[in-house]
């Protein structure tokens, strides 16, 4: 396999880099990355990052030229995501956006919605959540129980929504309500592109274990829609979401490169902090565990390489990005948890009383249990892959 990249691709590389350098807010690269508090500040940050991003042409690459993108490359993209990696980026405010709700407007939006929503979502003017999971209906969505009735003119909503990413911060929220009521339970779903800034939505934030607060519970009160909200057509929403899916779940597979740098930063933990005198990375049983971590890494970054190839090849995507979001997810998990357990007491202790007075390694290992359920579980990457790759019969629990 070759690795290398073309001089064209470097080139592009250098480009951003400099970018990035010229442009970062003042401090990160020397280390000052703490985000605001305060809600207001938080989200006029992340918001001021988007918009500088839009300006500089980077705020989304790949979308086509004409919606103010730059029709890159996927080698483009993935050089993209190793240079946010390598700096530590701020956080892309309008991710759902970005990567889930523009590409599926493009793919099936109505001419009057691209116009409306896309230049704004570009340029974080308006952020977006999706309305997805509710209590009752996790990884099976056909099990939705928030409706959509038609009254004249309008949609009248009721129901919940949980685990809502962003949905505090949204200005809009791509929405999946039941229409009607049909033998097939993926029938009779609608898509609306619904607006967050009226009477009947309110969000509650759940309050993570890691105290932090990235998701919501989103409740519908007679919140209202219109038929120019409708993505697609009335009760055949199931082919949107997937359409949407597909575009959520082409991104997640790119974190490999998020693991490969907590890798790095974990390396260099081990040969900072010191036991009975010597660094840890000198203790055999760290000097495994490091080898065992890298060699999976490693396993796992080459394997979404030659997932990308195939899709490459291929135009399109494949189940194979199961195996990308499976391994990486569930292998952050063990990562983190092994950053705590060799930093023995020290790595019970919490924000200033911990290392370097920073709870980093603390916080994103209770955070990484999440990522074996968002975007889809653990359980049901291994479906897909038993069923989409390996020709296993469906499960007949399902």
């Amino acid at each position: 396999m070759d690795f290398s990249f073309t001089e064209q691709e470097e080139a592009f590389r250098m480009e951003l880099r400099t970018w990035l350098e010229e442009n970062l807010p003042d401090g990160w690269l020397e280390g000052n990355r703490e985000l605001p508090e305060e809600l207001g500040e938080y989200s006029k940050f992340l918001r001021d990052w988007q918009k500088k991003l839009y300006e500089g042409g980077w705020a989304a690459i790949a979308w086509p030229e004409k919606y103010g993108g730059r029709d890159a490359s996927l080698i483009e993209e993935i050089i993209y995501q190793q240079e946010m990696v390598r700096v530590k980026a701020p956080p892309l405010v309008n991710y759902v956006g970005i990567h889930m709700v523009a590409p599926t407007l493009m793919q099936i939006g109505t001419e009057e919605q691209r116009e409306a929503y896309i230049p704004k979502i570009l340029t974080g003017e308006e952020v977006w959540c999706q309305g997805y999971s509710e209590p009752n209906a996790g990884s099976d969505l056909t099990a939705i129980q928030t409706t959509a009735v038609k009254e004249g003119e309008k949609w009248i909503i009721n129901g919940q929504k949980v685990w809502t990413s962003f949905g505090h911060l949204a200005d809009r929220c791509f929405l999946l309500a039941r229409t009607s009521k049909g033998e097939k339970k993926h029938k009779g779903i609608t898509v609306f592109l619904l607006d967050m800034h009226q009477p009947g939505v309110e969000t509650r934030p759940i309050i993570q274990m890691d105290g932090k607060h990235d998701f919501n519970e989103v409740y519908l009160n007679d919140a209202v829609a219109y038929d120019a909200d409708i993505i697609g057509e009335v009760d055949e929403g199931w082919k949107v979401m997937i359409a949407l899916l597909m575009h959520e779940r082409t991104g997640i597979g790119a974190q490999v490169f998020t693991l490969e740098q907590q890798f790095q930063d974990l390396v260099f933990l081990t040969k900072e902090l010191q036991e009975e005198g010597r660094p840890l990375i000198k203790s055999p049983f760290v000097r495994k565990t490091m080898v065992d971590l890298y060699t999976r890494s490693r396993g796992s970054l080459l394997n979404y390489y030659r997932n990308l190839t195939k899709t490459i090849k291929n135009g399109h995507p494949g189940p194979e990005g199961s195996m990308d979001k499976l391994q990486v997810s569930e292998l952050t998990k063990e990562l983190f948890a092994q950053s705590i357990s060799i930093q023995g007491h020290r790595g019970m202790l919490w924000k200033e009383d911990a290392v370097y007075g920073d709870s980093y390694w603390q916080e994103t290992y209770l955070y990484s249990f999440g990522m074996t359920i968002g975007g889809g579980t653990s359980e049901v990457q291994r479906n897909t892959i038993a069923e989409r790759i390996l020709g296993l019969p469906k499960d007949m629990g399902r």
